[in-house]
């Protein structure tokens, strides 16, 4: 990845969230962090007992514990990265919430061991504890400008507020920036896991016009028009998987029916890869027609999993639907994006990157 601040880090994270978090430094750091398996990820925080919730607690109250335990994961996590070259952390100290407790030092790292409860001041290198009531643990790492938190869509990208995500309606108009950004105490941003990986590839130097489509627990698209990411007016853009390819087709999450995203997860729940690509490929090709774009570029777990058949069966489709134009110039070349399952955490740090060095659509 190409930018100003230097090279990245990442490390990996657990705790259900399946989060990374992508550090820029030398000079100046920004903590991106990739909520794919977005949906997966906050069922399995929200059901499978990493945060407690009692019977009949409102569904706000269970994402409030959900944004709680990300962001003790958020903190553990860039204390770990950017503690080692930093000046011994002062131990959290007593406090009503519970947060990571101890900051990172020049002997230890992270300290690992666990929720403790406290505060948890910073010092110079390392994150305090983070706790449940709105803790600023990260406020005295002093080369962090923020968090960019890369999740499944649809969202409001500039007020940092979730709409309804397919399967997950409880969490539409939950303030997801201002709930983090509270907790964390550092400026949060969060935009659209496919849109984060657009802009790291943009900024990484893919130039030009291109549609990076990610196919992973659903099926979404980020666009760059004349080398800038294109969300649009209501930042709703790029909601690729939700077009209706077959009419009164088998029911999506969305609610509608035949939408390409229900049409290619049902082929690759059958281990259909062929029939998964060809529908990848005719979207690929209503991308091409409307947009004209330069490329095409794939990304997410599934294709991960067979990359050269989702590259052969989508670039077959527009191969096709070039000869039929007659477009001149050929069809739209496809290849798997680079940076593999790094690139939505890289993009989601250069939310906050981006910007600093002159791009507007960060």
């Amino acid at each position: 990845m190409a930018s100003g601040a230097g090279a990245g880090a990442l490390a990996g994270a657990g705790a259900g969230a399946e989060a990374e978090v992508g550090v820029e430094g030398p000079a100046w750091s920004g903590a991106g962090v990739d909520a794919e398996a977005g949906r997966r990820g906050v069922s399995s925080l929200a059901g499978d007992g990493e945060v407690s919730g009692a019977a009949g607690e409102s569904a706000r109250g269970r994402a409030e514990d959900v944004v709680a335990a990300v962001a003790r994961e958020i903190a553990g996590l860039v204390a770990e990265v950017l503690g080692d070259d930093g000046d011994d952390g002062d131990d959290g100290g007593d406090g009503d919430g519970r947060g990571d407790g101890g900051g990172a030092g020049e002997e230890g790292g992270a300290d690992g061991s666990g929720y403790a409860p406290g505060t948890g001041d910073a010092g110079h290198g390392g994150a305090g504890g983070v706790g449940g009531g709105g803790v600023h643990g990260l406020a005295g790492v002093g080369t962090l400008l923020g968090v960019g938190v890369a999740l499944p869509g649809p969202l409001d990208h500039v007020g940092g507020v979730l709409h309804r995500v397919t399967g997950f309606p409880e969490w539409e108009g939950f303030p997801l920036r201002d709930a983090l950004a509270e907790r964390l105490g550092v400026p949060v941003v969060v935009d659209k896991d496919t849109n984060a990986a657009a802009l790291g590839l943009s900024v990484g130097g893919e130039g030009g016009s291109f549609a990076y489509l990610h196919l992973g627990t659903g099926l979404g698209a980020g666009l760059v028009i004349g080398g800038s990411v294109h969300r649009g007016t209501r930042t709703g853009a790029g909601e690729f998987g939700h077009q209706v390819l077959q009419l009164d087709g088998v029911p999506c999450g969305c609610g509608d029916r035949g939408c390409m995203e229900a049409l290619c997860l049902a082929a690759v729940e059958r281990g259909d890869v062929a029939e998964a690509a060809r529908v990848l490929g005719v979207g690929a090709g209503n991308l091409a027609g409307l947009l004209d774009i330069d490329l095409v570029l794939l990304g997410g777990r599934t294709v991960a999993g067979a990359p050269e058949a989702y590259v052969s069966g989508v670039a077959g489709v527009l191969a096709a639907r070039a000869r039929r134009e007659g477009a001149p110039g050929g069809t739209v070349p496809v290849r798997v994006a680079p940076g593999g399952e790094r690139g939505v955490a890289e993009g989601a740090a250069q939310l906050l990157l981006a910007p600093m060095f002159g791009r507007a659509d960060g």
